[in-house]
């Protein structure tokens, strides 16, 4: 079904972070496939060499090193915590225990270091690059990702409250959404909003 689309692998053993964190790969890069992997020895019997990247626990990166030092650039380390990283210099990391905003922070600031402006990623499909929203809706998407609440984007864009509500239940609706951490992810790799504003 996804046949054509470049593929992310997920190496974990925690079925729940694993699950998580495939969900918010797909939200930041829809032209992504993802699958996920319980040990290595399933991941090498898929075939590493048709991912794109790869997201691996620290646990399983350390017991294959040699393998993972190897393919650095693609590989990123899953970590408890910022200060694990600093036995694991040569690889991307990501802290996987953090509350929800910070870690879509985070993921979205790897995805724009190594593929800012799209480089070295394929094109969105069609559908994707089409203009979804009004230019009212992106303007309350906006401000909805800034942290603005409802009163103060109707302040901010001199509207109703009952407009702010009714945009913002039409931006959800439109986009399929159900969070405002996907309505960031969305926000921020369509370029509408800048993630330093975030």
């Amino acid at each position: 079904m996804n046949e054509g689309r470049p593929r992310i692998a997920i190496i974990d053993a925690n079925t729940l972070a694993t699950l998580g964190l495939r969900q918010m790969l797909q939200n930041v890069m829809p032209i992504m496939t993802v699958d996920t992997f319980g040990s290595f020895s399933e991941f090498e019997a898929a075939g590493p060499e048709l991912y794109f990247h790869y997201f691996v626990a620290m646990n399983i990166v350390l017991q294959n090193r040699p393998w993972f030092s190897e393919k650095n650039r693609k590989t990123i380390v899953l970590t408890l915590s910022v200060s694990d990283t600093s036995q694991l210099s040569e690889f991307h990391s990501l802290c996987i225990n953090q509350p929800e905003k910070a870690l879509v922070h985070q993921l979205l600031q790897l995805v724009q270091h190594a593929h800012g402006d799209g480089r070295n990623l394929p094109p969105m499909p069609q559908v994707l690059q089409q203009k979804i929203l009004t230019d009212r809706e992106i303007e309350v998407m906006s401000l909805i990702v800034q942290g603005y609440i409802n009163k103060e984007i109707a302040d901010r864009l001199n509207i109703g409250l009952a407009t702010v509500v009714t945009h913002r239940k039409n931006i959800m609706d439109k986009l399929g959404m159900k969070s405002v951490s996907a309505l960031t992810i969305y926000a921020v790799m369509h370029g509408y909003v800048d993630i330093n504003k975030i």
